[in-house]
């Protein structure tokens, strides 16, 4: 059943229908529609209810355009971008000069505090400033209508939430000066987060979005397997009864060949699977205009060549390093860990951290003291760790970060000193480390860093000033196949609100587990998505003083931390569980 009304509730002027928002997702099936504007009506009641009717669940915002001077509704906008603001904005006060009738008309100055910004390809930004904008209003037949203001909308962010979904889209990595290499593979997808109006055709919307490309951040790193200018041809998408997808792509799309064409039916079908969460897409169909068929791809071939659990495979384990200073590791149900074979679980070598391959077969530590970086096999018959990095840093609070790798096999790690800090990168975890630029990063001090398994995106936790902030960086490769030259560019906030964060770790294709404590406040740990947008997933239960944490990119598998308890481990729909009263630095492959 579909529900009508207003889409906010006035706390002044006269009566209207009661506000929906405040329900937001109590009901998928409800709808909010604005109300048109009411004869007579003073300039400010216009315009408030122009910003009620921005918050209605109409495809193309039909009773907003009501509000709207001639003029102004063939002009206007409305999706060239959302302003997100704490709380929806308000009318100046009556009376004051801002608010003022001039001798074409009458202008309403809007005011309020901006969180965020998300653009023309429904990239979200956050962005803390103060907002202000003016509309004005002119008399059409005896009525006041607005004819000048902002494109764009400006929404709440209670009315943002429940109008707007996040949504990844996905596209391929691109490594460039490396690609020829056949570790990089070609069908490494990328996850690229954006916001679309969950109610208004979502699969359309979702696919629609995919064929705009990548987000201008991801761009330079990421391509899509479309032909350029290709659209679809029907209007409305939406799956069959066996929850199949029959798309429909414009003549840019009919030559692609067999592989190419799996390749851009595996991008649908990721994206489209994040928009409709309650159906599993068990195919989707690529057809020509005419209704041919382009080619065909099953769920369980998508996930078995392009999914995460292709690329990484993964066992039960968990690593963490115990009381005596060795990695061991543990299933997700056992307290017991057993030491790791091979040198780096013996005990000879003491370690403060560690890093362990995807293919778990070969591990990262970093020394007790933090100056030297072993690389070793977890294999009983080898007998030696090899030091592939010795920092100079003189105080043990410097030195080497914790170890981290990518899903390409290569060794990543930052080394600080009093100067400031390196990146480093060790293909495959041999020979000589290669120096990463990190343009803009000066003096500022790398914390710790964790690489994303697709070799493109990095998270950094930056110090600068005393304060710990949590940074994403897209890792940009250039020179040549013998020579590479790699750098992490276009470092973005993820966790803005945060004052001091203490750890983070990677917990799905664009999602980070993050603990940190805001400005006055206590520790916390939170997902945030990699824009810098709080997740809309599960409140995490507290657990005390925790220095680190892993999870997996499978996000199946449970959260381990070291907390004041020792290692704890918590698993999905449970609560902390103490595992080991002795040990630090939890991760998981990766």
């Amino acid at each position: 059943m579909l529900l009508a009304g207003c889409a906010s509730m006035p706390d002044e002027g006269e009566s209207l229908p009661v506000d929906q928002a405040s329900r937001a997702d109590a009901d998928s099936q409800v709808r909010v529609y604005g109300v048109p504007p009411q004869d007579g009506a003073q300039p400010t009641d216009i315009v408030r209810g122009f910003l009620d009717a921005l918050t209605s669940d109409e495809a193309n915002l039909r009773t907003a355009k009501q509000y709207l001077a001639a003029p102004a509704r063939k002009t206007w906008q409305p999706f060239a971008t959302t302003k997100v603001l704490q709380e929806r904005p308000k009318a100046a006060p009556e009376g004051i000069p801002a608010n003022r009738e001039d001798a074409k008309g009458f202008t309403v100055t809007l005011e309020g505090t901006q969180v965020a910004t998300v653009d023309r390809k429904h990239a979200y930004t956050p962005q803390e400033k103060a907002y202000h904008e003016t509309m004005h209003l002119v008399r059409e037949k005896g009525q006041w209508r607005i004819d000048r203001l902002p494109n764009g909308l400006v929404l709440g962010l209670p009315d943002f939430q429940r109008i707007y979904q996040p949504v990844n889209k996905y596209y391929f990595a691109s490594y460039k000066s490396e690609a020829g290499e056949p570790r990089a593979g070609k069908d490494v997808l990328v996850a690229d987060p954006v916001y679309l109006r969950q109610r208004i055709d979502p699969v359309t919307a979702s696919v629609n979005a995919l064929l705009q490309g990548p987000t201008n951040w991801l761009h330079q790193v990421a391509v899509s397997a479309f032909p350029r200018d290709t659209h679809v041809t029907r209007p409305t998408l939406t799956l069959d009864d066996s929850n199949a997808l029959r798309v429909r792509l414009s003549k840019e799309a009919t030559g692609a060949d067999g592989n190419q064409c799996r390749r851009m039916a595996a991008q649908v079908l990721f994206t489209v699977q994040g928009m409709a969460r309650a159906s599993k897409v068990s195919e989707v169909e690529l057809q020509k205009n005419s209704g041919d068929s382009l080619c065909k791809l099953k769920q369980e071939e998508a996930a078995d060549r392009f999914g995460q659990q292709a690329r990484v495979r993964h066992t039960a384990l968990e690593y963490y390093v115990d009381g005596d200073h060795r990695v061991v590791s543990m299933t997700d149900t056992a307290t017991d860990a057993t030491p790791v074979p091979g040198p780096l679980g013996t005990g000879k070598i003491a370690l403060r951290s560690v890093g362990v391959a995807h293919g778990e077969e070969t591990a990262a530590g970093v020394s007790l003291n933090g100056r030297a970086l072993y690389v070793a096999a977890l294999d009983e018959m080898s007998k030696r760790a090899e030091v592939r990095l010795r920092s100079k840093a003189k105080n043990e609070t410097d030195g080497l970060t914790a170890p981290s790798w990518d899903g390409l096999g290569d060794l990543w790690i930052a080394d600080r000193d009093g100067d400031g800090s390196r990146l480093l990168r060790l293909r495959s975890g041999k020979g000589e480390p290669q120096e990463v630029a990190v343009p803009g990063l000066g003096k500022r001090r790398i914390k710790s860093i964790r690489v994303a398994s697709d070799g493109i995106r990095i998270a950094m936790l930056i110090e600068d000033k005393g304060r710990t902030t949590l940074q994403l960086g897209r890792v940009e490769r250039g020179g040549t196949a013998m020579n590479p030259k790699l750098s992490v560019q276009a470092l973005r906030p993820i966790a803005p609100q945060l004052e001091d964060v203490v750890a983070a770790s990677w917990a799905g294709d664009s999602r980070l587990v993050v603990v940190g404590r805001e400005s006055g406040g206590v520790q916390q740990m939170q997902f945030m998505e990699t824009d810098g947008s709080a997740s809309n997933t599960q409140t995490l239960p507290g657990v005390n003083g925790v220095e680190a944490v892993a999870a997996s990119e499978d996000e199946t598998r449970p959260l381990i931390a070291d907390a004041d308890e020792g290692i704890v481990r918590l698993p999905v729909d449970a609560n902390w569980k103490t595992v080991a009263t002795r040990g630090t630095a939890p991760v998981y492959p990766g």
